[in-house]
């Protein structure tokens, strides 16, 4: 009898003790742990322009004719020539917007955390420069929106950067120096956790098997409502003339995943 009861006694104890941990790890101990759902991975000989919401291609028709973006084998091509001018004349934008999928537009919305992966080669003659030459944005769609984020090629005085923002509140996730990544393929993350005051971004540049740079912001607005879609391509401002000139901008392997 006394050896049953003592079985018994170890057994509620040992039940009371797993709950107790449970308890006291709270509810995510029984959580799922969170993982990344591919939404996005264009194949550009296959799916060309078609990957993107829409293409802002020489809007303002200033160099007529051309075609500046383009599927070229396994890469997406941004041309952009010192003449061409956006419908803004003091600067230049051929851009991509959005992403689709499926027949479907693929967007970010409040509350969800996304990663973009992709590789880009920036040739020398893509230079930083004193005002804006954005390479990437993320933008609520509608004129005239500012955007939520951009990835830029700024110059600094004397020093040349790729840096990363957050608009609202000017923060700057990071920068490095942009010669050491110019004319080779590097490799590139944004990772966005959208929220109206409580976003926050992850920004990775790797350079072959180097990991230039690794860097978070918290605590960001990386939302201004209806939805949130990226753009890749340049946008640059004319003002720092001595900067500009004929060039390119070559991505390749986009992909983008959903935390789920």
């Amino acid at each position: 009898m006394s050896n049953a009861r003592e079985v018994s006694r170890r057994t509620a104890l040992s039940l009371f003790g797993g709950a107790a941990a449970l308890s006291l790890a709270g509810p995510s101990a029984l959580a799922a742990p969170m993982a990344w759902q591919q939404r996005w991975a264009p194949v550009p000989s296959r799916d060309g322009l078609g990957a993107f919401e829409g293409v802002e291609d020489d809007r303002a028709n200033s160099h007529p004719g051309v075609k500046h973006i383009y599927a070229s084998g396994d890469t997406y091509r941004f041309d952009m020539h010192k003449r061409d001018r956006d419908t803004s004349t003091d600067r230049q934008r051929n851009e991509v917007r959005g992403m689709r999928s499926g027949g479907a537009n693929v967007d970010l919305f409040n509350g969800q955390t996304w990663r973009f992966t992709y590789s880009m080669f920036i040739p020398s003659s893509l230079k930083a420069t004193t005002s804006f030459t954005h390479i990437m944005q993320t933008k609520m769609p509608g004129l005239g929106s500012a955007p939520v984020t951009v990835m830029s090629l700024r110059r600094k005085g004397t020093r040349s950067t790729i840096e990363f923002k957050v608009w609202e509140g000017d923060v700057t996730v990071g920068d490095t120096d942009l010669a050491p990544l110019q004319n080779k393929w590097i490799d590139t993350e944004v990772e966005i956790k959208v929220g109206d005051g409580n976003g926050a971004v992850r920004w990775v540049v790797r350079d072959g098997g180097s990991t230039v740079l690794d860097v978070r912001k918290s605590n960001v607005d990386t939302w201004l409502g209806d939805r949130l879609r990226p753009k890749w391509g340049i946008y640059r401002s004319l003002s720092d003339a001595a900067n500009i000139n004929d060039t390119h901008l070559l991505l390749r392997n986009l992909k983008a995943y959903q935390q789920v």
